[in-house]
């Protein structure tokens, strides 16, 4: 099984129906080609949830139950025999090892995007969600020191909407659906120096939340 060097390609619909085999391919280039750890994820379906809980709180958005964590350096094989177990499921990645996210609305994190890209910082892989939200994928860290370096910027006080994701904290990996509400796309996709160095936070920090401050949050 090969892996694709210039990232994973987004699948349209008609791909889907092909089988699990596309799922499989896109986990193990997670696992085996970026170094990311992936968990079996639940999917949202007509409005319930796979997990069959009712009163699921987050529909298509969880861990499944008694799912393993694939870890980091998975072969293929290894791959398909995990995902074979759990057949629908979506792929979570996991924050707090190889990376951790800084997450912030769509709006300012396009803007912040082509500004820094402008600047020639150095970027790590960008995902958009379905519900409007650029997640930048920076140094594991960021998340527990978020708020002390919100602080020494001066923006300890501002509604930002930034959010850090960290240790205990999972991520819908494209191009899988996110609870129903479509499948999360790269705004950056990954490469193989971004994937296993991401930058600091700091190094961002400023334009996100410079350009979070400029642009009004979704009412």
């Amino acid at each position: 099984m090969g892996f694709t060097i210039g990232g994973i390609r987004e699948m349209r619909p008609g791909a889907r129906r092909r089988g699990r085999t596309w799922e499989c391919a896109v986990v193990a280039e997670f696992t085996g080609l970026w170094g990311w750890a992936v968990l079996p994820g639940a999917r949202a379906i007509t409005g319930s949830c796979s997990c069959g809980r009712p009163d699921c709180p987050a529909p298509g958005a969880h861990p499944l139950d008694l799912a393993p964590v694939i870890p980091a350096g998975a072969a293929p094989d290894e791959v398909h025999e995990v995902w074979s177990g759990f057949p629908g499921a979506t792929a979570l990645l996991l924050a707090g090892a190889a990376f951790d996210v800084i997450e912030v609305g769509e709006s300012a994190g396009r803007r912040a995007l082509v500004r820094l890209e402008r600047m020639g910082l150095p970027l790590g892989p960008v995902a958009l969600t379905p519900g409007g939200r650029a997640q930048f994928f920076v140094a594991p860290g960021a998340a527990a020191e978020l708020p002390r370096l919100l602080y020494r910027m001066g923006w300890d006080g501002a509604d930002l909407g930034l959010r850090g994701l960290g240790p205990g904290d999972h991520l819908t990996a494209p191009p899988f659906d996110r609870g129903g509400r479509g499948p999360v796309r790269w705004l950056r996709a990954p490469d193989l120096d971004s994937a296993a160095h991401p930058p600091e936070a700091r190094l961002l920090l400023g334009t996100l939340a410079y350009m979070a401050h400029r642009t009004p949050l979704p009412s």
